[in-house]
């Protein structure tokens, strides 16, 4: 059968997060926002569930079947399982006939073996031909940045598994970083908050949920002042609800928030002297979820005097910024070859 060309508005640009993986299609926006979850039946080896209705299976699955987030701090922890997820994705946005060409946002950070991998997936689950995009400069693009002039922009993308912050001029990073911490840590550190200071054990849902009503960067900035929580104590075994205040969430989040800052801090200091001065007018970008947490754009200003702003749809930034990068897809085919971008996976 012969398969239908690529034509204008099929291509489509992957966020493949840890936390969520967001798809935006030429032409349309975005048509995709699930999260990153696989249910897998081990007995079959066949996926039961993708995304939300796979994410809601976490920690309550029968023995036969195991649901996971195959991604871990951006980077492919499971080959297999992100192919699966992300052909099961793609599938449901483009048909099963899939001949299109994808853009994939992934971390900085990454080695060649990985973003080889992260390419290898998208070929697997059926895209004509895969190309990268670094997070931070989708971000940037997303976020309605000049990134193609002389002046500097700093974007900051805190995600689910890790920080993404890089400084760009003239269609290139000139700078950048990428931390292994996300909106997941802030989840940890309130789940071991929890557990030292109350000997009880909470699941990561519970530590979510809690730190979207209560959590905050500063005093002053949360939503609610209290929330529940339920858990089993650690020394009795027994199920219980605690009450939690914001200032008990704000502690536990203090760390993993001051690890972020510190690597902006150090991002700076590495920022050529005739950039500083852009950034010093322009200040800092936030993009990501991790932007949603109130006072976060606050503590970023008092940390670095930086006048410091907030994409309004921070969530579906970095999807958008790959989106537009479509338009660019022959200069992308120039920069990372044809040849690697469009081999198929060795079988």
């Amino acid at each position: 059968m012969r398969l239908p060309s690529l034509a204008a508005g099929t291509d489509l640009a992957v966020d493949l997060g840890t936390a969520n993986t967001v798809v935006f299609r030429r032409g349309e926006g975005i048509v995709l926002f699930e999260p990153s979850v696989v249910a897998m039946d081990e007995q079959s080896g066949q996926v039961y569930a993708v995304g939300e209705k796979a994410r809601q299976m976490l920690g309550r699955t029968p023995a036969t079947i195991v649901a996971t987030r195959p991604l871990r701090h951006g980077v492919i922890a499971d080959f297999e399982t992100t192919e699966q997820m992300l052909g099961q994705f793609i599938r449901l946005v483009g048909g099963r006939g899939l001949r299109r060409a994808v853009i994939v946002c992934v971390p900085s950070g990454l080695t060649q073996v990985e973003r080889d991998a992260v390419v290898e997936a998208a070929l697997s689950a059926g895209a004509r031909e895969a190309h990268l995009i670094e997070e931070a400069m989708a971000g940037a693009i997303g976020a309605g940045l000049p990134v193609e002039d002389a002046v500097a922009s700093l974007v900051v993308d805190v995600g689910g598994g890790t920080s993404e912050m890089a400084v760009i001029a003239l269609g290139g990073i000139v700078v950048s970083t990428s931390l292994p911490v996300g909106g997941y840590d802030l989840d940890d550190a309130i789940v071991r908050f929890v557990q030292d200071h109350h000997r009880m054990l909470v699941g990561h849902e519970q530590a979510e949920r809690v730190k979207i009503e209560i959590g905050s960067a500063l005093p002053g900035h949360a939503r609610v002042a209290q929330a529940e929580v339920a858990g089993r104590y650690m020394s009795t075994g027994m199920l219980a609800r605690i009450t939690l205040g914001e200032d008990d969430v704000r502690q536990a989040l203090e760390r993993p928030l001051s690890r972020i800052v510190s690597a902006l801090k150090e991002l700076l200091e590495q920022t050529p002297a005739q950039l500083a001065s852009d950034i010093a007018d322009r200040g800092v970008t936030l993009v990501g979820g991790g932007a949603l947490l109130p006072g976060f754009a606050e503590l970023i200003h008092g940390e670095t005097g930086l006048p410091v702003g907030r994409d309004p749809e921070p969530l579906t930034t970095v999807a958008r910024g790959a989106g537009a990068a479509l338009e660019e897809l022959d200069a992308l085919r120039r920069s990372q070859g044809r040849g690697r971008s469009s081999r198929r996976r060795r079988r």
